[in-house]
């Protein structure tokens, strides 16, 4: 974005402070407009390359997420059928509950299969070729749901269900991991959270298109299931003609003229030496440049603290409670005494709020940083999940109470989507260097799509079991990872990737001079940007 451009923003906001002079505004406003001054450096080709690789992946899962809730009862008509057209038999309502829960997470399932992938796929083919090779799967999974009432085969459903769970959990720690490494130090909030972004659109359309006036009709729900190829088809066109990420290319490929031509895509016209230097200064400093083994990762001490914090924000991202409100919220508003003829609509504006609050987020997450964001998020949730045990607990008393049972579901999504969205997949790409970045996704891709699998599995039963106080125990979760990121994780805005490796160098008991050795390796010059050479000696 042009300079002139920010500068701007930056003069209309300080002319509208003079003329109110109302301290709250002030604040906010100054946030919002010093926030695009950091865009100063975004270009059109990482602009493009973000918003390309999101579109055909990260709204996928959004749209997967919710796209079951609006046809559930079609799902189990068409299971109730085909039941009987084949075996004979009428199955109980809990049977149909079951399959119905399995149909939902079925999906987690995928995705950590998925997610056990990533570390192989990204090292074989980079960052940018495993996004586009995965694209196959789509069109696989797709086809079998679009195709299940058609051949009358449940399994097809379920079957594609998986299949597009695998490419979620491929594409879910792919994306991050590829913008966080093309974009500047002062650009990876933002890019990083456009993928959140476009999980909450994927689910704002999954909600418009499953609504009783478009395809949330009996005949359509095949087609509603199948419309995630579209956005396959156009990042299968485009994506191809971007560059690899810079980082993959020099640090594991040792490939410097690959390098410098990915940056001057992805860079304003200027001097990237600098960029260059910092990171052969981050291979310098790896004992090796082989890619970690999750086994590996998990016995460095040297990155004892950074695993611990991906697991508990990626577990309590998922077991939030903001899984069970995607997969269940007309169940959510229809208890808490929504007209059910309503509700459809009443699910389609807690859509749009998840979009305002992710856009919200994007734009202030290089102003405000990483730690407010989960602070903030995770706290504001934790209040309104006891809100709800709250109000469904007294609105038989109260009449109002179911109002703000809605408020405090709407509440939910706006706060998950602000920052516990998508902040733990980028700190997972800040935390690590690049040698254990893949197996430190597979790690927080497997525990995030368990933790999904759990709660969209045992949700149901667990409300039956506890009804209203099941709330409780997400309200729990998310006051227990506010807290430890107020009181572990550092703040990572605007810092390179080795100097954060050095801020929990105290915490894991590690010397800088052993973070930073390596005696096998030495930089050599190559074309003025410096190359990585082989020690001759001993």
């Amino acid at each position: 974005m042009p300079t002139n451009f920010a500068k701007s923003f930056r003069n209309s906001g300080t002319a509208f402070h003079k003329q109110h002079r109302r301290p709250h505004e002030l604040c906010f406003f100054s946030h919002v407009f010093l926030s695009l001054s950091h865009l100063q450096h975004l270009t059109k080709s990482l602009l493009a390359v973000a918003f390309l690789a999101s579109f055909g992946s990260s709204m996928l899962y959004g749209y997967n997420l919710a796209v079951v809730n609006s046809p559930a009862q079609y799902i189990k008509e068409f299971y109730n059928e085909t039941m009987i057209e084949t075996y004979d038999w009428t199955p109980h309502e809990e049977v149909l509950t079951v399959l119905y829960s399995l149909t939902v997470s079925i999906f987690a399932i995928g995705g950590m299969t998925g997610a056990l992938l990533v570390g192989r796929l990204v090292t074989t083919f980079g960052r940018k070729g495993t996004l586009v090779k995965s694209t196959g799967l789509v069109f696989i999974g797709g086809a079998l749901m679009g195709f299940s009432r058609w051949c009358r085969n449940p399994a097809m459903v379920i079957i594609g269900r998986f299949i597009t769970g695998v490419h979620s959990g491929i594409s879910l720690s792919v994306v991050p991991m590829y913008l966080g490494e093309i974009a500047p130090k002062n650009l990876r909030g933002f890019l990083g959270l456009v993928p959140s972004i476009h999980i909450c659109l994927g689910v704002f359309i999954a909600q418009v298109l499953g609504l009783s006036e478009l395809l949330g009709k009996e005949e359509h729900w095949p087609l509603l299931l199948s419309l995630v190829v579209f956005p396959t088809i156009v990042q299968l066109m485009l994506l191809p003609w971007f560059p690899e990420s810079p980082r993959y290319l020099l640090i594991e490929k040792g490939n410097v003229h690959a390098t410098i031509a990915a940056l001057k895509w992805f860079r304003t016209k200027g001097n990237i030496q600098a960029e260059v230097e910092e990171m052969q200064e981050e291979q310098r400093s790896l004992s090796s440049i082989q890619t970690l083994s999750v086994r590996n990762l998990l016995m460095d001490r040297c990155v004892r603290w950074q695993v611990i914090t991906i697991a508990v924000v990626n577990i309590g991202m998922q077991l939030s409670g903001i899984d069970a409100i995607w997969f269940y919220t007309n169940d959510i508003f229809k208890n808490a005494g929504i007209p059910e003829p309503h509700i459809q609509y009443t699910t389609v504006g807690t859509g749009a709020i998840e979009v305002i609050s992710g856009m919200l987020g994007c734009f202030t997450i290089e102003r405000l940083g990483r730690r407010p964001l989960m602070i903030g998020g995770f706290l504001f949730m934790g209040l309104c999940c006891a809100g709800i045990t709250v109000s469904v607990l007294f609105q038989a008393q109260l009449s109002f109470m179911r109002y703000i049972s809605v408020g405090c579901v709407v509440g939910i999504i706006a706060g998950f989507c602000i920052g516990p969205a998508g902040v733990p997949f980028l700190i997972t790409a800040e935390l690590f260097k690049q040698s254990h970045r893949p197996a430190a996704y597979t790690v927080a891709g497997c525990l995030n799509w368990l933790s999904n699998f759990t709660i969209g599995f045992v949700f149901p039963f667990l409300e039956i079991a506890t009804g209203p106080y099941c709330y409780l125990i997400f309200c729990a979760i998310c006051l227990g990872v506010a807290l430890y990121t107020i009181f572990i994780i550092p703040e990572t805005k605007n810092k390179t990737f080795m100097e954060i490796s050095q801020m929990f160098a105290d915490k894991n008991n590690i010397l800088e001079e052993e973070l930073m050795s390596n005696a096998h390796l030495k930089m050599a010059t190559m074309n003025g940007y410096g190359a990585l050479g082989q020690n001759d000696e001993g």
